[in-house]
């Protein structure tokens, strides 16, 4: 069966869209989880992380970036195996202009020639070792749900809230949202959280999920061209996906997925010592420049070899 890769992508260092994004939100300068230079800044990652999936997953069949009519001046865009998708393409008008990742997300399913099977990666994911079909889905084709065990989340987010008082960032509010919707729906709460990497999933299910099964709250997302937490992360397509037993569930461990952060320099350590299966270089509100140069020489050395999808 064919499987195509999709990354979102968006360069943050581009001009055009830096005085699209202050045309629409001011001209704000904050650095939070939601508003933040690393959420946007380019540090060549896509690049790197292609040359993991030809090095690792070269029976991959089609790759799709979406993006915001960009395109990194490095891809080589003659190659038939790789096609750029602009928002306005999958997305309805109302959702423009969209800075908010988890709302491109609900129109995946939507990208024109998107296989049945499909994997989703962010631009900072990448493979370590090789990888094939039955890495992400079994031989009844469903696919391989990783999450990370999380087994008294609920308790402790709970703790966290009324007792505590301290709030949840965004990024735990829209997996609540989304935890809460498929446990009213289907009787059933999930405490694995997301794994924060290339996740598998079926277009079909995917499509059920915003058009039918959650269409009224899914639908309510479109005009949140920012994060909020309102939003429903994307970890509701695999809750719902294992709640119809259309997934088979495998918790991760140091060994199989690693969460880096790009301004904690003992993160490289942890990854050479455990040299995981999949890996990701998270920017964030804590970085700094000079931890993103540190981050982008890495690759360079991790990933020296050009692949096919670069001019």
């Amino acid at each position: 069966m064919d499987v195509d890769l999709v990354y979102l992508w968006v360069d943050g260092n581009d001009p055009e869209w830096q005085a699209k994004r202050k045309a629409f939100i001011g001209n704000i300068q904050e650095n939070t989880e939601i508003n933040c230079k690393g959420r946007y800044a380019d540090n060549d990652e896509l690049r790197y992380s292609l040359r993991s999936v030809e090095k690792y997953a070269p029976w991959i069949h089609r790759v799709f970036i979406v993006t915001d009519n960009q395109i990194p001046v490095w891809l080589n865009t003659s190659n038939p195996k790789v096609k750029v998708i602009n928002h306005e393409e999958i997305m309805p008008e109302i959702c423009s202009p969209c800075f908010n990742s988890t709302l491109i997300e609900q129109f995946l399913y939507k990208i024109p020639g998107l296989s049945e099977h499909f994997l989703y990666a962010n631009d900072d994911m990448f493979l370590n070792k090789p990888i094939t079909f039955n890495t992400f889905f079994a031989a009844d084709g469903y696919p391989i749900i990783r999450l990370y065990r999380k087994p008294f989340r609920k308790l402790c987010w709970l703790w966290r809230e009324q007792i505590r008082k301290k709030p949840l960032n965004n990024y735990r509010l829209e997996i609540k949202n989304a935890d809460k919707l498929v446990e009213k729906k289907y009787g059933v709460y999930y405490n694995g959280l997301p794994h924060h990497n290339i996740d598998a999933y079926l277009r079909s299910d995917c499509q059920r999920v915003v058009e039918e099964i959650f269409k009224t709250e899914m639908k309510a997302m479109r005009t949140c061209h920012m994060r909020s937490k309102e939003n429903i992360q994307r970890v509701i397509f695999s809750y719902v996906a294992l709640a119809e037993n259309h997934g088979h569930l495998r918790y991760v461990s140091k060994r199989s997925s690693q969460h880096l952060a790009i301004h904690r320099e003992k993160d490289y350590e942890r990854l050479r010592r455990y040299n995981p299966l999949f890996f990701c270089m998270n920017d964030s509100q804590y970085a700094k420049d000079c931890d993103r140069e540190r981050a982008k020489n890495f690759l360079v050395s991790y990933y020296p070899n050009k692949s096919e999808f670069e001019k």
